[in-house]
């Protein structure tokens, strides 16, 4: 069955996210809500959490369009329109009789065969169904997504016995294909996978830290990277999804879970965290939580909560000895001889223990369990991936040392490792105590798997680039450098891929660009161009600035078809590779954007002509040289950035061709489909002429600037960049009854380029930007 059309029951945080991103995917979807009590409106509800919806940071919508396809409506007026969906989800609060009594008011009306979901937390599918209609039963399941719905991949699928089976293969793929989920299947057990466990981790972490006296930065530094958890730690992640909801989630699990369950036995009521909630002190949402910003006497300044005394102090960077020794090595933190060291034993200890005594009981192989810790507590290891970093003998130990059962799995173990690579292929240790291939679903490809199938050994490599055979004569790009940042052996590889590829009829057809990185690239090495500037390295620079140009240039006219494959974060020299492609398969969640003037400097390896020639060929322009120009000056002066791909189609960053992947697992897989599709008859694209207006319109567009200055919206050193960025865009000495080729442009982003590096302010926004991350606006 296809998904054409859903609805969301109930507009909360939840499931008003829910529905925007079935809106993502393109999807009209109904939401609603009960009647309030009072006022005219008797869809006020549901309408206010669209209106919320649309204002949401991080957005909700990943185009604002995509508003446009929730419909907001109530449950006594509009029920009639469940009949139309064939997916309805229900999110109202965790309580199994009004969900019940939705239930049976859902069932009369629905569309035969439709499917119904819960995205209940907590409860167990059974208890839900219990008194349901059995064709209810038949087309009802689980879909636990994971707040906020469209950034967070995981999504836990529960089914019955009486489920349909293509009823779940349905939404399974509906979830995975058009929403981007990393699904997976959970069994019918209490608080399934990740909240089963990630409570229980909290809960252990928040225990020992009060036990052994430990700040929560502190706390955080040890149980957060270090452990290959997000840098929020414990502390900073209740925070983040709200203190006041521990307490629900606990009280949920508590009525469910088998007595003698491990979370039973550690859980406990802490007297600093209920007069927190009872302050208002419920985390980011609320005034604060255990940490919070004092805005006193007009400063800002950072506090966080003692755990001994519940008073706020000014919060302390910490620098553990401990976690500083460790470095990446898991193990020598949690050997540390210090309270810390003991934290991260105890934490750990418990947490795994307790996620390996689960398997079988709440999933069929480690393999889901580790997939739902990823990608539901953002988590860079799953628990059997950490214990392998512990070793399953020495975590045994550890068990015994701190009076837990050492879990079956472990013992069967019996020293071998949970994961291990075989014959290229990773394996996966099975409950059966045997090893099994790590399948990936249909129509996914991994970079990761290539390189385990290669031994680790690419094609070509240097210092900031490798060449990845992934099959069918196509060669895989890939960025190793820190932050995928680009420089000169970025360059030197980009030449040797083009090399190897030759005119694309021999070994190799085609090129795509992919990394498996958090971001794609964040532009050019700012750290050797501040190095280079020191030292008055000029002609090296410029040089840079001329290869990188020329280099892309070659790739944009090569006898064969350059795919890229962006994700995260193409900015700058990252997001000009993205102009120079023949086609980008973009992955929804990537954000571009030309970002040069936060820097002080302009876009030089080509955004500057490449946006030109978009403007230009735009057929919604106005007629005349001046439009297009004004409209690339925009995008690039004010450094727009795309926030999804969606939205980098809007500002020309992609072209209508481009595509979109919503999972990012299948990002590669679409890439290389479509370069073989382009290489089986490909021819390069024509190069490009300019009609430009010149020194009339660099002097309108200054009058622009102008009026922003005085607006108080642009500031002195965004004056000179601007004009620099304005002269390039304009063609210099020409006008409108000439045309310009792109080397004429090209020579001109060269000179504004290294006019504007060598000027302080420039600088000053560089080195700003170095050493803490954020553009300086001088």
């Amino acid at each position: 069955m296809d998904i054409k059309r859903a609805a969301v029951i109930g507009s909360g945080v939840m499931g008003s996210g829910i529905a925007a991103h079935i809106a993502n995917a393109g999807i009209p979807v109904v939401l609603l809500d009960i009647v309030p009590k009072s006022g005219d409106d008797r869809s006020a509800i549901a309408k206010g959490a669209l209106e919320k919806l649309k204002k949401a940071d991080p957005a909700a919508f990943m185009h604002p369009k995509n508003a446009r396809l929730v419909t907001p409506g109530n449950l006594e007026d509009d029920l009639h329109l469940l009949a139309e969906c064939d997916w309805i989800v229900e999110a109202i609060i965790e309580d199994i009789g009004l969900k019940a009594a939705l239930y049976q008011r859902i069932d009369p009306v629905r569309k035969p065969g439709s499917v119904v979901s819960s995205n209940t937390s907590t409860i167990p599918l059974n208890m839900l169904t219990e008194g349901q209609s059995e064709t209810f039963k038949a087309d009802f399941l689980i879909t636990h997504f994971f707040n906020p719905p469209r950034y967070m991949r995981l999504l836990e699928l529960v089914t019955s016995e009486k489920t349909r089976p293509e009823a779940a293969e349905a939404i399974a793929a509906f979830c995975d294909r058009s929403l981007g989920k990393g699904v997976v299947r959970c069994k019918d057990t209490p608080g399934f996978i990740a909240n089963r466990i990630g409570v229980t981790w909290i809960q252990a972490a928040v225990n020992e830290a009060i036990n052994l006296g430990l700040t929560v930065e502190e706390a955080d530094a040890v149980a957060g990277r270090p452990m290959g958890i997000p840098k929020t730690g414990i502390f900073g992640l209740m925070d983040l999804v709200g203190i006041d909801l521990m307490p629900h989630i606990a009280k949920s699990l508590l009525s469910t879970l088998p007595d003698g369950d491990f979370y039973r036995g550690i859980y406990r009521e802490h007297a600093v965290i209920k007069q927190m909630i009872a302050d208002g002190y419920i985390g980011r949402k609320g005034k604060g939580g255990f940490y919070r910003v004092n805005k006193a006497g007009g400063k800002r300044v950072k506090e966080a909560i003692d755990l001994q005394t519940g008073q706020f102090r000014t919060s302390d960077r910490v620098k553990l000895e401990s976690v500083t020794t460790a470095g990446k090595d898991l193990r020598a933190l949690a050997e540390f001889p210090d309270r810390t060291g003991a934290y991260a034993r105890k934490v750990l200890a418990q947490t795994l223990a307790y996620a390996a005594s689960l398997v079988p009981e709440i999933a069929d192989s480690i393999v889901a369990v580790d997939e739902a810790m990823r990608l539901g507590y953002n988590w860079k290891f799953g628990p059997f991936e950490l214990i392998d970093k512990l070793g399953t003998t020495w975590f045994a130990e550890l068990c015994r040392s701190e009076g837990l059962t050492v879990p079956a799995l472990v013992a069967q173990a019996d020293g071998r490792s949970f994961y291990r690579v075989e014959g290229g292929k990773l394996q996966y240790l099975t409950t059966g105590g045997i090893y099994d291939d790590v399948v990936r679903p249909e129509g996914v490809l991994l970079l990761a798997d290539v390189k385990r199938a290669a031994g680790g050994k690419p094609v070509w490599k240097n210092g900031s680039a490798a060449l990845w055979d992934i099959g069918d004569g196509v060669l895989c790009f890939e960025f190793t450098s820190k932050m995928n940042a680009l420089d000169e052996g970025t360059m030197a590889a980009y030449q040797k891929a083009m090399g190897l590829i030759g005119d694309g009829k021999g070994q190799w057809k085609a090129l795509v660009i992919h990394n498996e990185a958090d971001n794609f690239s964040v532009g050019a090495n700012l750290g050797l161009a501040m190095f280079a500037v020191n030292i008055a390295l000029w002609p090296q620079i410029e040089q840079l600035v001329e290869m990188g140009q020329q280099t892309y240039r070659a790739l944009k006219y090569a006898p064969f078809p350059v795919v890229s494959a962006p994700s995260g974060m193409a900015l700058g020299g990252g997001c000009e590779i993205l102009l120079h492609s023949d086609h980008v398969q973009a992955h929804a969640e990537t954000y571009m954007g030309l970002v040069e003037v936060g820097v002080g400097l302009l876009p030089g390896w080509g955004g500057c002509t490449e946006m030109l020639a978009r403007a230009a060929a735009n057929p919604r322009r106005p007629a005349g040289p001046m439009p297009p120009v004004a409209q690339a000056f925009e995008t690039i002066s004010l450094a727009k950035v795309g926030k999804s791909a969606a939205e980098g189609k809007e500002l020309m960053y992609l072209k209508a061709s481009d595509g979109i992947t919503m999972n990012r697992d299948r990002l590669l897989a679409d890439a290389k489909a479509k370069a073989l599709e382009l290489a089986q008859d490909y021819t390069p694209p024509e190069k490009t002429t300019y009609t430009l207006p010149g020194p009339t319109g660099l002097v309108a567009l200054e009058m622009f600037v102008e009026g922003f200055a005085l607006q108080g919206k642009a500031t002195p050193h965004d004056l000179v960049v601007s004009r620099h960025v304005a002269a390039v865009l304009t063609g210099g000495d020409t006008d409108h009854t000439q045309t310009v080729g792109e080397d004429h442009l090209l020579e001109l982003e060269r000179k504004g380029f290294m006019a504007l590096i060598r000027t302080p302010a420039s600088m000053d926004r560089i080195e700003h930007m170095l050493t803490t991350g954020k553009p300086l606006r001088n």
